[in-house]
């Protein structure tokens, strides 16, 4: 079975950096991830299930730790005291181009508007450029999310002049704009 492209990470990672804690998650999660991921804008942006309960919770956690053992994504839970998760960033190769790198993020309403996505996707971002090798890394957002919009253009991504990435997501085509972020300073050809 070809599972996709890979990354080359450490069998435990955990960053820390400008007043957060990532870590991945654990079984322990359940509830957490119920509380961060069962509510409106979090399905509306998100390809999680809706509604998110204790048996969606168990399977995504399944589905990434499998994803993790296999190398192609690692998720993190947020957290400003390495043990309450305030939201999610995952790391994973994009699909559209095996060169890059893709983040995606989503925080809990009751953590909003405190700069964690922010922050999140910084970290997560550098360790990124330094470690997995990736020509680039990029941001999938739907225009209209502009949230989103903000956390890419606050952490340095730029938007990309190219074609909408179109994926389903419960059952419905979504056209997500590229944002990109590199270390180089030439732009990069496509």
């Amino acid at each position: 079975m070809d599972i996709g492209p890979t990354l080359a990470l450490p069998p435990q990672l955990r960053l820390e950096g400008d007043g957060i804690r990532l870590r991945e998650w654990s079984e322990d999660d359940v509830l957490a991830l119920v509380e961060l991921y069962d509510e409106p804008e979090m399905a509306r942006w998100t390809p999680v299930a809706s509604p998110f309960d204790i048996a969606a919770a168990q399977t995504y956690l399944a589905e990434a730790f499998a994803a993790r053992t296999q190398g192609r994504k690692v998720q993190f839970a947020i957290t400003t005291d390495g043990v309450v998760p305030r939201g999610e960033v995952l790391l994973f190769r994009n699909q559209r181009d095996e060169r890059d790198v893709e983040l995606a993020y989503g925080v809990g309403a009751a953590h909003r508007g405190q700069g964690l996505a922010s922050r999140a996707v910084r970290l997560v971002s550098d360790y990124a450029l330094r470690h997995t090798g990736a020509r680039r890394l990029v941001l999938c957002i739907e225009e209209g999310n502009t949230a989103s919009r903000a956390v890419a253009q606050t952490t340095g991504f730029t938007l990309v002049d190219t074609d909408p990435v179109l994926r389903v997501s419960r059952g419905r085509e979504v056209h997500l704009q590229t944002w990109a972020r590199t270390n180089r300073t030439e732009p990069l050809a496509d």
